[in-house]
């Protein structure tokens, strides 16, 4: 009987019972409990403490629970010899749609400046902005990023996307390269980043990317911390170039009590919850993909280490 570990913290419990009615002829551990690492064929986790993968010498696969894979592909005690398998959605999709459009709704009903105004008791209305008048620009078009852009556009939103190659997507203005990055950038009141993290997207939102968008733009940043350059983002704000930013993800996790960003008026900040992983549908789609391999079938959702996901 082929083992499968869980390494997910103190949701083990939770998923290694899921797992076992999934998998009724997959013996199944969870943390904080103990198994034979030489028996452990397959592993689903968030973030394992390091030299976890080093003694499992009969390790068959590695499943991420989470939406990012950028953390198990650097780790030096997993070769790339043992493929890392991501989820392909999981639930995750809509509520990245939902945190995405709460972004949209900050910047076009002036909640930003309705906020400051209530600190100080003012009673100032701001002008509508309708729909299609709003430019919405969403960095990748994946899983996450492509459900966002056909969302968003069927709201009658304007959308661009932008990936580093061609991706079509119904209703979206699709850029790629450099010159689209650029191009969708000075055309996006709102920015929402959806990019994986990989060596080509750290720190892509940098000042001068920044400092492309109109006056007045907003950014959410929903995908990982070190794409977005906090320090530019403050600068750009004080200065009145951006209105705002809803951001949920930072180059620091948990971000320090004392990060400027905190206390910034114009940022609304969130505990890295815009898409969390569902046990349900996470633990359907890893075991649909182990009874896949123990058929001697490939893995769906198998991670191009030379790619990034």
């Amino acid at each position: 009987m082929s083992l499968l570990y869980v390494h997910a913290g103190d949701d083990g419990a939770t998923y290694r019972e899921r797992f076992a009615h999934e998998l009724p002829d997959v013996r199944c551990v969870a943390f904080p409990d103990i198994a034979p690492a030489h028996e452990i064929a397959f592993v689903a986790c968030w973030n394992p403490p390091p030299d976890f993968f080093a003694p499992l010498a009969a390790l068959r696969a590695v499943f991420a629970l989470g939406a990012g894979v950028d953390r198990l592909l650097v780790r030096p005690d997993l070769g790339p010899r043992v493929p890392i398998v991501r989820l392909l959605d999981a639930g995750m999709a809509e509520q990245m749609v939902e945190y995405a459009l709460l972004g949209v709704l900050m910047r076009q009903r002036h909640m930003v400046e309705y906020l400051l105004q209530q600190r100080h008791g003012e009673w100032r209305r701001h002008a509508p902005i309708a729909r299609a008048a709003l430019r919405v620009g969403v960095l990748g078009l994946g899983q996450m990023g492509g459900a966002v852009a056909r969302a968003l556009a069927g709201l009658g939103y304007a959308v661009a996307g932008w990936s580093r190659t061609p991706e079509a997507r119904d209703g979206v203005d699709a850029r790629h390269g450099d010159a689209g990055l650029d191009a969708l950038l000075a055309r996006s009141d709102v920015l929402v980043n959806t990019l994986p993290s990989t060596p080509g997207t750290r720190w892509l939102l940098d000042h001068a990317r920044l400092a492309r968008l109109p006056r007045g733009g907003f950014v959410v940043n929903a995908s990982r911390g070190d794409q977005l350059d906090a320090a530019a983002l403050r600068g750009l704000l004080d200065g009145g170039h951006l209105s705002g930013a809803l951001l949920d993800v930072f180059a620091v996790e948990p971000l320090p009590t004392d990060d400027p960003l905190w206390s910034h008026p114009r940022v609304t900040i969130t505990p890295h919850a815009a898409a969390t992983t569902l046990p349900g549908p996470s633990v359907r789609q890893v075991a649909d993909n182990i009874r896949r391999l123990l058929r001697g079938e490939p893995a769906l959702g198998v991670v191009d280490r030379a790619r990034g996901y």
